[in-house]
């Protein structure tokens, strides 16, 4: 049976060959594939409605929450085209998701689907979802579609773009290395950040990832001049507007003219999964532009990378798929891989990512933190343990690596300081067992300096954020790598053993602590 199914298969083929040459072929493939419109990023105005020409009517025949089963008469769409609902007052978009046969789509909605009907009029519009890019989107709020929601006006612009696209050649990767500094003693120090790298920003629920975010894009703006964008996905609103508000009082996003530093980009926690599971998606083809045409070094913010991941996984269980380990969908790695691998370097710019990572439960295990971690060059941990010492930002200085934390790479200075900081730590950790039980006279001398130099140490590492000024009451600060450097090596080297530990804490450069030990000891005297 199989062997004349195999037959009957290789004559199949063999009456096909000559039929068409290897290049009509590809002419017919390319013509008829949805992933090579993926390809072709066209920036021009007149491709968003272009595409319009010759599209497909078709009618809604089942809305099941946010997802709504289309029928066309002819002329089914692609997987991942947008669809048009007519006869609305506000726009809503639906996506391509299954072919469900009987020339039946199912798509997900980016909107709520309130007051939808049978029999309503949908149109195709022939490509992927499409949204303003350019320089106009700088200062703006868009949502998943493209569309203001900050009560502007519209975004004025003749450049669009798919939110789907294939990931650059290998050919057009840069391969360099540079450390990007970001002005944050711990981050600069122990787990520098790559330009053009992945970081990942983990911790459980309120230990300061969003407050980290909003310094970094305070820091890179100020100290780089360089475009931020940021993708808020499935968090809260009124985080977002805070943030909104920030940026225009810090001068990041500027309402009088177009020195705006920063697209934002969001998808909130009340937007349907739909909409929550494509935000990042927009967020990375605002940044691609910048990267791509005006090569730029672009830094792309995602706040939260996990919703991203649980909003994939609530569309899933919407389509109906059979879900895979914790619940989640079967296809996680595929979702992430297909995103992750579009922020990168290339030979024109890059794109440096920063992604907050909310851990469920405080589980590192769990499988949608576990999967994020393969595409990572650095990770910052959020440590609660170190939140509730009252040390901000709470960074782990253990548990945080990065790729680049090589003397080749950051220099045998940063390096050993860096390494001898960890060391410290590690002993003063593996002492603190001793110290609960027995005290601390039971120490040997040795290991009394090293738990004052340790403790020193993690002191030092907090530091005043310019964002959290209104909270803290302490002037925010950013301290250039070089300071950090050096401030670091004098604590190991015993020359700041005489000043209390408590100078240490919430300063920036090394000789604001000598100048707070001055203080408090005018205070004791």
């Amino acid at each position: 049976m199989l062997g004349a199914v195999g037959r009957c298969s290789a004559g199949a083929l063999r009456a096909f060959k000559p039929a068409a040459s290897s290049l009509q072929l590809g002419q017919t493939l390319l013509r008829s594939s949805p992933a090579a419109l993926l390809t072709q990023r066209d920036y021009a105005a007149q491709a968003a409605t272009a595409a319009k020409a010759g599209t497909a009517n078709g009618r809604i025949v089942a809305v099941i929450g946010a997802v709504v089963d289309v029928q066309f008469d002819e002329g089914l769409p692609p997987i991942l085209n947008a669809l048009e609902v007519q006869g609305r007052d506000s726009r809503l978009v639906l996506e391509v998701a299954q072919h469900l046969g009987e020339n039946t789509v199912r798509t997900i909605a980016m909107d709520g689907t309130e007051g939808l009907v049978r029999g309503q009029k949908v149109l195709d519009t022939g490509t992927p979802i499409r949204i303003p890019v350019g320089p106009e989107t700088l200062g703006r709020i868009m949502n998943v579609i493209g569309e203001p929601i900050d009560e502007r006006g519209p975004i004025t612009t003749k450049q669009f773009a798919a939110i789907h696209a294939e990931a650059p050649e290998f050919v057009e990767m840069s391969v360099e290395q540079e450390i990007l500094v970001t002005g944050i003693k711990v981050v600069d120090l122990l787990a520098p950040y790559a330009k053009g790298g992945k970081i990942g920003l983990f911790g459980g629920a309120g230990v300061g990832k969003t407050v980290l975010i909003m310094e970094l894009i305070n820091n890179v703006a100020k100290a780089h001049g360089g475009y931020s964008v940021f993708a808020g996905v499935g968090e809260r609103t009124r985080e977002g507007n805070d943030l909104y508000h920030e940026m225009i009082e810090s001068g990041v996003i500027n309402l009088k003219d177009t020195t705006s530093k920063v697209a934002l980009v969001y998808g909130q926690m009340n937007e349907p999964p739909g909409a929550r599971a494509r935000v990042a998606l927009t967020g990375l083809t605002v940044a691609e532009y910048f990267r791509d045409q005006e090569g730029q070094d672009v830094l792309l913010f995602i706040d939260n990378i996990f919703r991203f991941t649980q909003a994939g996984s609530e569309v899933s269980a919407l389509l109906g798929r059979i879900p895979s380990a914790v619940g989640y969908q079967p296809t996680l790695a595929t979702d992430m891989g297909t995103m992750q691998e579009r922020i990168t370097t290339t030979k024109k710019g890059s794109i440096t990512s920063v992604q907050a990572i909310y851990v469920p439960a405080d589980d590192l295990t769990d499988p949608a933190p576990a999967t994020t971690f393969a595409h990572l060059d650095a990770t910052t941990v959020l440590s609660r343990a170190i939140a509730e010492l009252g040390i901000y930002p709470a960074v782990d200085p253990l548990d945080s690596t990065s790729r680049i934390m090589d003397p080749n790479i950051v220099g045998t200075e940063h390096y050993d300081v860096a390494r001898g900081v960890q060391k410290i730590l590690q002993d003063y950790k593996s002492l603190q067992d001793i110290i609960a039980i027995l005290g601390m006279d039971e120490l040997s001398e040795e290991d009394k300096l090293t738990v004052a130099r340790a403790r020193k140490i993690q002191r030092f590492l907090s530091q005043p954020f310019q964002v959290a000024e209104v909270f803290t009451g302490h002037l925010g600060k950013l301290v250039p790598l070089k300071e950090t450097i050096k401030g670091f090596k004098q604590i190991l080297h015993g020359e700041y053993d005489h000043l209390p530990e408590q100078a240490f804490y919430m300063v920036g450069p090394i000789e604001e602590a000598v100048t707070k030990a001055e203080k408090l000891a005018e205070e004791h005297s």
